[in-house]
This record gives structure tokens, C-alpha cells and sequence, in this order.
């Protein structure tokens, strides 16, 4: 026998098969409280940067939705001074120059109006290629996310937005799953006043009346629109109506605008956790809904997976939505007034004309919802202007939630001095 197999390791005995099954568990068990984990880090790590953004958010801008159409205060006011109607701080505006290239935003929007998409995307393209610095002026990145959404174009979108977070250092938007756009001649219905629900404290039984005044304006329109922003607690009853409330919509066809709804979802998020049944399952269930509403659905998965190990019953499959549109959480409750304009207007108004005329014979200020608003030919946009100058004395106007390629459009054809534009934030 040789001198070192004298300290040679015994080798060791082969594995039963119920060894190994039970090291198999073990090993699978640490991979998924590993992954669950990492989950964790990564959702505290989101926190953390979309608290901080919030904060930056309070410090530079005191209203919810800043607007193309006045310039910035020279000064902070009192609490006892008050703005009387529409807020009308000027987007992207300071005392410093624009430092973007505004004949080139100005030549997109008018490509993009006029349906010239490659030639539009091609300046964006390079538009974005040149503001590559932390410092840039962002309005070609938004111009660019827009026409990706407008288009449908989801893996460019991704692919950008990664690009915008290493560039930017901050969180990138949100796809938003829509229906393509059509002409509004061929959705009349599509256009007009807008029912809206808005819900507000805690989201409890008392909701119940608010949801059968929703399902009796269901009966009459194609298109609702439901507000969470003011929604501060939830209980596990108030969840069960309003998921079924939005099973009830969906079955029936019914287009839905959802204000606040990731708000929404960050407070039941919040009043959940893994293993803990004590809240039910409706929680949970209504979060899912909403994640699957939003089209989030590596956050759907991680939580379906959370939701299956803490009640042992296998979740409800991902379903991509359909007829759903998202808007930006309000502040405050906005008016259930709002003119919803179509998704597609060109070769004139057509029979938005009556629609719009009708509209300022009812009400004295005007409020146009452009959430679903891809794109509006210059044409289109010239007789509109046209129209509102004749409608403007004594009234005041806003479009509300504008894409950034529309708001650029609107801007440069003068309407500011017409009304308030407030463009969706990023």
C-alpha cells in the first residue's frame, strides 16, 4: 500500500433513492427561496427609486399635470393664494432655453400627423441617438415611446426603455396594451362624454351603490372610465365587488379608462403577504386582475406564484387585455365632463363636429380626454383649432393626458393660446 492512499479519502457510499429524492427537494426548496429572494431585493430596489422619484416629482412640480400654456411662477405663493380653474404651468418650461432641436420635434409631429410613420421614426431615431446624455432633453425619448405604443411595437418599446434607464438612471413607462387605432368615422360611438366612476377612502361594501350606478351607465355606453387615485385602504369585501365589477365590464365588451390603477395595485400589494391567508383571497385575486389589466405579466407571474404558494390552489391564468386603456392617477377627482376623442381622427372631423358643437352648447368649460388619442392628421388638427378659436371667448379649454407626439402638434400650431395642454408623464 502506497504512503498516500494511507490518507486517501474512503470513498462514500452511493445514495439510496429516497436520499436523493430528499436532496433533489432540498436543492429545489433553496432555489425557489433564493429566487423568492432576489424578488424581494428587486421590488424594494423599484421602491426605492419611485420613492425618491416621487420626491424630486413634489419638490419641482405643485400641480399633478403641468400644461403646455403660461410660464413658470417668478415666485412661491402663499397659502392663502388660489388659481381659479384650470392650472396652467408650462411643460418643460424655465427661465433657460429649450436645449432640443425644436425644428426637428416640430418636423416629426407634422411627418407622424401627416401618416409619414418611417420618415417620423427615422428622425426619432436620430433625435434620441443625439440626446444620449444624462442631462438631455427628453422630449424625443417620449416622442419615441409614444409611437412605439401607437404602433404596437412592444419589443422596440422594451429595447428602448432599456436604453432610457442606462441613460437616464431612472425608471423607464410602462407598456400600455391598446386596441389599434381606427378612424373616428368608422367609431363614432368611440367619441363623447364619458361616464366615469370614481372611488375614493377605503374600498369596502360602501362601494356597492357607486358600482350599480357603473353597471346602469354600462347599459347606455361602449366606454367607461373607473378612478382609484383616492383610493387609501383596502378591505377584503370591497375587493370581491370591485373585481367582480371589472369580470361583469369585460363579459360585456365594455371598453374601460383606468385612472390610478397601478396606485392601486401598489396599495394591495402592500396588504398582502407570502403564506398569510387572514385577508382572504379576494386581495389578491383583484391584484392580479389589475397587474393583468396593466399587462405586467412577469409581475403577474412572480405573483400568481406568491398567490398559488400561499393558499395551495393553482392561480388563474394570464389573459392579455383587450379594450383597456390606462391614464395618470388624479390628485383629484376629475371631472366626469371630460370629451373623450377617438383614437384615430383625420380626413377631417366628421361627425365629431356636431359631437364637440353639442358639447360647448352644455357645458361651459371644456375638457378634452385625449388618453386615447394616437394620432390626429394636420388637417384634422387645423379645422379643430379653427373650431375651438370661434369657442374659446369667455370658456376655458384643456386636453387632458395628450400624447407627447399629438402635445408637440398642438403646440405647434398655436393651440396654447387656446387652452390648456397637459401631456401624459413619463
Amino acid at each position: 500500500m502506497g504512503l498516500f492512499s494511507l490518507f486517501k479519502k474512503a470513498a462514500a457510499p452511493p445514495l439510496s433513492d429516497d436520499e436523493q429524492a430528499r436532496l433533489a427537494a432540498s436543492n429545489a426548496a433553496a432555489r425557489h427561496s433564493q429566487a423568492a429572494r432576489q424578488r424581494e431585493i428587486a421590488r424594494a430596489t423599484a421602491m426605492k427609486i419611485d420613492a425618491i422619484e416621487s420626491a424630486m416629482a413634489a419638490d419641482i412640480f405643485n400641480l399633478a399635470e403641468p400644461a403646455w400654456g403660461s410660464q413658470r411662477p417668478a415666485r412661491v405663493r402663499s397659502a392663502d393664494e388660489t388659481l381659479d380653474g384650470i392650472a396652467t404651468t408650462l411643460l418643460m418650461v424655465s427661465d433657460a432655453p429649450l436645449v432640443h432641436d425644436a425644428p426637428a420635434i416640430d418636423e416629426i409631429a407634422i411627418l407622424y400627423a401627416n401618416g409619414q410613420t418611417a420618415a417620423a421614426l427615422q428622425m426619432l431615431l436620430e433625435a434620441v441617438t443625439q440626446a444620449n446624455h444624462l442631462n438631455s432633453e427628453r422630449s424625443a425619448w417620449w416622442m419615441l415611446f409614444d409611437f412605439y405604443q401607437a404602433s404596437g411595437q412592444q419589443d422596440a418599446f422594451d429595447n428602448l426603455s432599456i436604453d432610457y434607464t442606462s441613460t437616464f438612471e431612472t425608471s423607464p413607462p410602462s407598456w400600455q396594451a391598446r386596441q389599434p387605432p381606427q378612424p373616428a368615422a368608422a367609431t363614432p360611438d368611440w367619441s363623447g362624454l364619458t361616464p366615469t366612476i370614481a372611488l375614493a377612502g377605503m374600498l369596502d361594501q360602501q362601494i356597492a351603490p357607486q358600482l350599480q350606478r357603473l353597471y346602469q351607465l354600462a347599459e347606455d355606453s361602449p366606454l367607461l372610465r373607473l378612478e382609484f387615485s383616492r383610493v387609501s385602504a383596502v378591505s377584503a369585501d370591497g375587493c370581491a365587488l370591485l373585481l367582480a365589477a371589472l369580470h361583469r365590464l369585460q363579459a360585456r365588451q365594455r371598453e374601460l379608462i383606468l385612472a390610478g390603477a397601478a396606485a392601486l395595485a401598489a396599495l394591495l400589494r402592500d396588504s398582502i403577504a407570502v403564506g398569510q391567508r387572514g385577508g382572504g383571497a379576494a386581495p389578491w385575486l383583484l391584484l392580479l386582475e389589475l397587474l393583468q389589466l396593466q399587462n405586467r405579466e412577469k409581475e403577474y407571474e412572480q405573483t400568481a406564484m406568491d398567490y398559488c404558494v400561499t393558499f395551495e390552489v393553482s392561480p388563474p391564468s394570464f389573459t392579455p387585455p383587450r379594450k383597456v386603456a390606462m391614464a395618470p392617477a388624479q390628485p383629484q377627482l376629475s371631472s366626469p365632463d371630460r370629451f373623450m376623442l377617438p383614437p384615430l381622427i383625420e380626413q377631417q372631423l366628421g361627425p365629431l363636429l356636431p359631437a364637440i358643437q353639442q358639447y360647448a352648447d352644455t357645458y361651459p368649460a371644456l375638457v378634452f380626454d385625449c388618453s386615447r388619442l394616437a394620432r390626429i392628421d394636420y388637417d384634422s388638427a387645423i379645422q379643430l383649432h379653427t373650431v375651438l378659436a370661434a369657442l374659446a371667448p369667455g370658456r376655458k379649454i384643456a386636453f387632458r393626458d395628450v400624447n407627447h407626439l399629438v402635445a408637440s402638434l398642438f403646440k405647434l400650431l398655436g393651440y396654447a393660446s387656446l387652452a390648456s395642454i397637459y401631456p401624459h408623464k413619463y
